[in-house]
């Protein structure tokens, strides 16, 4: 028998030597496989940065893929979370309803005026799915309309508004109904609604797998046709919301109101796992809309009181220290920075984003030593020239980053909003020395690209 051990960092320590042991054994082995055969299985360690189990800093640029917006370890999402369970609460007595639950829906929808209801879930999966079963409950329509090259999760419904094949292979048939459109694509979009069969229209502002950005026609015009044809127009800001972009939603940037915005990710602040489906009252009142369907939709831990003291502490941070307004000086300085790059790198295409979410894109090169190069790699694997950026980065300058998606060329940057300016200039140096080493033909980064090259051919066959 195991003796009560309470001491969860004790715990870490006593077995931070077998974390891979443990994951091939019980978890995803094929995950390990993947950390030690480009390195990353350095052992991280604790901190506002993260520390390998030498004690070097590094700078995590992927945030957990964003929930760390005010940094890990906040001491005052700590404190928080103690008092939650310091002061013996209630929680989860399911024919009651939470006071902290109460108190989160009322900040959040000071931020968004033109919605007024609140509905807490786990995840920013379930919060999309929430969204499909509240659009065809109000509607009364079965189709949902999404775009191509979206993100939106990997459960079922979720996962048939995701149309990466490399999600979905082995997972069909999805959920009926559901149709694709290009992202920009105004006409494909009035196409798919005059149908007036579509329940609503799902999108991220800004694309998480790429980080595409909206021509500034696109959301506002998508709102429009919206209304025009009856259809819902549903935000997903689980990547984009909470000051991500420099505003606290990345649709106020084009001043659109949807009908339902979706959030998770930053809102936990990292350590309690939440998400909030933003809406209107008349949405919510057609799938709550009497006493005996008050439970029509719900999940059992969804408004536990350490989640929702989780989000009401996230929010605390955000306006205390100002980190929406931070997110858009900082994410400013960082472009204009990286995009200044450009012109003197070949190899570089485009710099893109707002605030602190930012896509650093690479593309074909000119000069025909470079070409060569080039064509070798993507012939291998597509998009696997920014793996010889990413992981020189890691390996010498100590900096985490990933790519933005499968065969994509665009680096994502997805910093807390906490970063600072000695952060940014580290970045800067940083992302100019590897890619320097990439115009160096022969070099140490085409050498590393023989070895991913040599790496896939092996995999295929």
């Amino acid at each position: 028998m195991h003796s009560p051990n309470p001491d969860m960092s004790q715990l870490f320590a006593d077995r931070q030597a077998q974390r891979s042991t443990l994951h091939n054994r019980h978890l995803n082995e094929q995950f390990v496989r993947v950390l030690k055969t480009i390195g990353y299985d350095v052992g991280f360690q604790k901190g506002q940065y993260l520390y390998d189990r030498e004690g070097a800093r590094y700078l995590d640029l992927l945030s957990g893929f964003g929930v760390f917006a005010i940094g890990r370890n906040h001491p005052v999402m700590r404190e928080a979370l103690k008092s939650v369970l310091d002061a013996d609460l209630p929680n989860l007595v399911q024919f009651d309803v939470s006071v902290l639950a109460g108190v989160l829906a009322e900040r959040l929808l000071k931020y968004v005026p033109y919605l007024d209801k609140a509905f807490f879930a786990n995840s920013g999966a379930e919060c999309v799915e929430a969204a499909i079963k509240f659009a065809r409950g109000a509607t009364g329509r079965p189709g949902i309309v999404y775009c191509a090259h979206g993100y939106h999760g990997l459960t079922y419904g979720a996962l048939s508004l995701t149309g990466d094949s490399n999600f979905r292979t082995g997972f069909e048939p999805l959920l009926p109904g559901c149709t694709s459109i290009p992202f920009n694509d105004l006409a494909a979009l009035e196409k798919a609604l005059a149908s007036r069969e579509v329940a609503a229209f799902v999108v991220e502002p800004i694309q998480g797998k790429g980080v595409n950005m909206p021509t500034d026609e696109f959301l506002p015009g998508a709102a429009a046709l919206c209304k025009k044809y009856g259809t819902l127009f549903v935000a997903d800001e689980i990547q984009t919301g909470m000051g991500r972009t420099g505003r606290f939603l990345a649709v106020e940037h084009w001043n659109v109101e949807p009908d339902m915005v979706l959030l998770s990710k930053s809102l936990s602040g990292g350590h309690v796992p939440v998400g909030a489906v933003l809406t209107r009252k008349s949405i919510f009142d057609k799938i709550f809309n009497q006493m005996d369907r008050a439970v029509v939709h719900g999940s059992t831990f969804s408004k536990n009181d350490l989640a929702m003291a989780a989000g009401i502490a996230t929010l605390d941070v955000m306006e205390s220290e100002k980190l929406i307004e931070s997110a858009a000086k900082r994410g400013a300085e960082l472009r204009l920075a990286l995009t200044r790059m450009v012109p003197g790198y070949e190899l570089m295409k485009e710099v893109r984003g707002k605030g602190l979410m930012i896509g650093v894109e690479f593309g074909p090169p000119k000069s025909l030593r470079l070409r060569a190069s080039w064509n070798v790699l993507e012939a291998a694997n597509k998009g696997l020239f920014c793996q010889l950026i990413t992981v020189p980065l890691f390996k010498d300058h100590k900096i985490l980053t990933q790519v933005a998606g499968h065969g994509s060329h665009t680096i994502k940057l997805l910093p807390p909003l906490t970063i600072t300016e000695e952060d940014c200039g580290w970045i800067e140096r940083a992302f100019d020395d590897v890619i320097a080493g990439s115009h160096k033909v022969p070099g140490a980064i085409w050498s590393l690209g023989k070895t991913l090259v040599d790496n896939a051919v092996r995999r295929s066959a």
